[in-house]
């Protein structure tokens, strides 16, 4: 049960006043979680953007010009326009000991004007000075108030991100009224921490932002460096980093086997590789080898960027539990990426005396059913295959390792479903998309971490190139000359069919172009096909039957073909710099040299050129994520939209790394120290993982 301390915060913004049934449905769209009405707490988290001086400073005559000032003024005269001209503008003149100024509306009615600034009063004026011809002049003042209302102006006017009929002044109103509702809540940071960071309590901390004394305190890089802004966000660093921690401390006290056995089939299987293990591929492997030899159970994501040898270590890793007298399981997200698992694995299992098989979703008859008995039976190994391994008519024999790859792909609550088809299985996950530092604590914290950051031997560097689309057909001739030399080419577009309102390339009618050029040597392959036809598009390439391969993003991730040494990749300025990453990865996978061209549509956004800057800069896919999160922030670079990963409200992982990091160590600390959260700080975290909505770590407590 939620607390009942947090009931203010959790009722319904409709309870303000002001929140009728003409605004409540602005509010929601504003603020309010999908599907569900907005609540206070949704208001108070929604953090101003900026902020707009408003305090009454100096004379008109040193007012500075093109900034939002406030002066008091004495309005001297009126100014109408000529009564001939409608829209001519209706000047208020008025001044102070220094000087005058006009105050200019155009198309308000004389009579407001006339009752808001009547001759003789004294008044305050807020809002941008300029010059025109040779005058001082604020035209249409953000605010105008009595002297005796000074008060209630506020020394800055904050600025909120808005939606169409709900306007930023409006919705600083209500968060006025929403911050009254605020209840005094236990402190659940640590009070040396607190001392040391010079945080403000919560409450503080929230009436800091939404009514700050300076502009400072909410805008730009000193904004974010603001003790009350750090504060939030390293309560929410918090209760993410204690929610996973929760998790992981559950999953260790589940009881585990040891997986791994006496090294000979991980021996059998190193000795027959072409090459040798890299020295971050050995490190791993002693890493898992470790986990899998102890008595819990193993959570390990294995990070490694493009074609660093991730899908080896995960062979190894199951012939570690193999060893053991255990069966093994390798999930990859699509049919395409599984079946080319498969095909790589199988002849190093059946070198070493492993069996293996092969299931997806679309597997029937003789064949599933013997796969289906295989993995009952223990006859088989290891399987290799979609998420059609999560279906209730699969059962094991005896799993001990569950390898997960491309995780982010399957969706949060997938992680560990694979692990629940055996007892006491480790569970190891793979991606390829590089992760920055603080996205991996932020949605891995539950986890080990080994790192691939070194490529197999002979690999060499891949050129980028940008081209204007305007030159593609140098490119067409260029690809020519390149396939007449054996080259095998990837041309990647961002549709299937053309769009009669999206003016890109698209794969189909790219592929009838090419063709024309080089005939039957074009294939095509796109997530819309059959995966039959797919498979066969697939193998028609790698035999070299094809040597061009016009496709969509469905050959982002895994697909191997060492002989493939340029990649084309059109409407380049349209794809992430994750998503270029991947795919420029499956080029460069052999000995030889490889190229690839980024084909962009100018003009170039700021953004866009600083992707393909970045891309052409660098190969390191680290790096990469890295400038990634800066460019797009952390909800777009994990695919946090599509998966169901929780995104944050106040917390920036791409400026405060160092609060999650922080966040990880405290909340371990006390998982150790008050592992039900009984204590006095135990019952105070456990209001801070109901107010930022992780109280599903609560229930953990008393799930064993």
């Amino acid at each position: 049960m939620r607390p009942s301390i947090l009931d203010p915060l959790f009722a319904p913004a409709t309870g303000l006043p002001g929140v009728g049934p003409k605004i409540a449905p602005l509010v929601d769209r504003l603020v309010a979680e999908p599907g569900q009405p907005a609540r206070i707490v949704d208001l108070l988290f929604h953090l101003p953007t900026g902020g707009v001086s408003r305090k009454v400073a100096g004379k008109i005559a040193d007012a500075p010009v093109g900034e939002p000032v406030s002066l008091v003024v004495t309005v001297s005269h009126h100014q109408p326009g000529p009564l001939n001209r409608s829209k001519a503008p209706f000047r208020v003149v008025a001044d102070d000991d220094s000087g005058d100024i006009a105050i200019v509306f155009f198309n308000m009615p004389r009579a407001r004007i006339e009752r808001l600034l009547p001759i003789g009063a004294r008044k305050v004026v807020s809002g941008k000075i300029e010059v025109y011809d040779g005058r001082r002049q604020m035209v249409h003042p953000d605010r105008v108030v009595d002297l005796d209302e000074i008060d209630t102006l506020p020394a800055v006017e904050t600025i909120y991100g808005q939606t169409e009929g709900l306007t930023s002044r409006m919705f600083a109103r209500l968060v006025g009224a929403a911050l009254e509702r605020v209840p005094d809540l236990p402190e659940w940071q640590d009070p040396a921490f607190l001392a040391r960071e010079r945080f403000l309590s919560f409450r503080e901390a929230l009436g800091a932002l939404h009514r700050p004394d300076s502009v400072e305190t909410v805008a730009g890089e000193a904004g974010l460096a603001h003790p009350a802004r750090r504060r939030l966000a390293y309560d929410e660093a918090l209760a993410s980093q204690l929610a996973l921690a929760l998790v992981r401390a559950r999953q260790r006290r589940k009881p585990g086997r040891s997986n791994v056995g006496d090294g000979r089939l991980v021996a059998a299987i190193t000795e027959r590789l072409p090459y040798a293990l890299t020295g971050a591929q050995a490190r791993a492997l002693d890493d898992i080898r470790a986990d899998m030899a102890s008595d819990t159970r193993m959570l390990r994501l294995l990070q490694g960027d493009v074609g660093a040898g991730k899908t080896v270590v995960g062979l190894l890793a199951m012939a570690s539990a193999i060893e053991a007298g255990r069966q093994a399981a390798m999930m990859a997200p699509t049919e395409i990426l599984a079946r080319q698992h498969y095909a790589r694995l199988q002849p190093l299992a059946d070198e070493a005396g492993l069996t293996i098989a092969l299931l997806t979703g679309r597997d029937r008859g003789a064949e599933r059913r013997a796969a289906l008995a295989g993995f009952a039976d223990g006859s088989i190994q290891i399987a290799v295959g979609t998420h059609a391994l999560f279906q209730e008519e699969v059962a094991f024999h005896d799993l001990g390792l569950a390898v997960v790859d491309e995780q982010h792909r399957f969706g949060v609550h997938q992680r560990l479903a694979l692990g629940a088809k055996g007892q006491a299985v480790d569970v190891l996950v793979m991606t390829a998309t590089p992760i920055p530092r603080t996205l991996a604590l932020t949605y891995f914290g539950d986890m080990d971490v080994s790192i691939l950051d070194e490529k197999p031997p002979g690999r060499q560097p891949i050129q980028t190139k940008l081209v204007a689309q305007g030159r593609i057909g140098e490119v067409v001739k260029g690809l020519g000359r390149a396939m007449e030399a054996g080259a095998r080419i990837y041309w990647v577009c961002p549709l299937v069919e053309e769009s009669e309102t999206i003016d890109l390339a698209a794969a189909e009618d790219r592929a009838e172009d090419l063709a024309r050029w080089f005939g039957d040597k074009v294939g095509l392959i796109h997530g819309r096909m059959p995966g039959r036809e797919k498979d066969e598009a697939m193998r028609r390439f790698q035999a070299g039957e094809t040597t061009l391969l016009v496709s969509t993003t469905v050959i982002e991730v895994g697909v191997d073909v060492p002989e493939a040494t340029i990649m084309v990749i059109e409407h380049a300025e349209r794809f992430g710099l994750a998503q270029l990453h991947q795919l420029r990865g499956r080029i460069g996978r052999g000995s030889e040299a490889s190229t690839c061209l980024l084909l962009y549509k100018g003009p170039l956004g700021e953004t866009a050129r600083a992707r393909l800057e970045i891309m052409r800069e660098t190969e390191d896919g680290f790096r990469i994520a890295e400038e990634d999160l800066k460019l797009r922030g952390e909800g777009e670079v994990l695919g946090t939209r599509q998966s169901g990963l929780p995104g944050f409200k106040l917390l920036r992982p791409e400026t405060d790394g160092r609060l999650l990091e922080t966040a990880r160590d405290d909340a371990r600390l006390v998982v150790e120290r008050d592992p039900k959260l009984e204590g006095p700080r135990g019952e105070a975290l456990r209001v801070l993982l109901y107010l930022f909505s992780r109280d599903a770590a609560v229930r953990t407590l008393g799930a064993g």
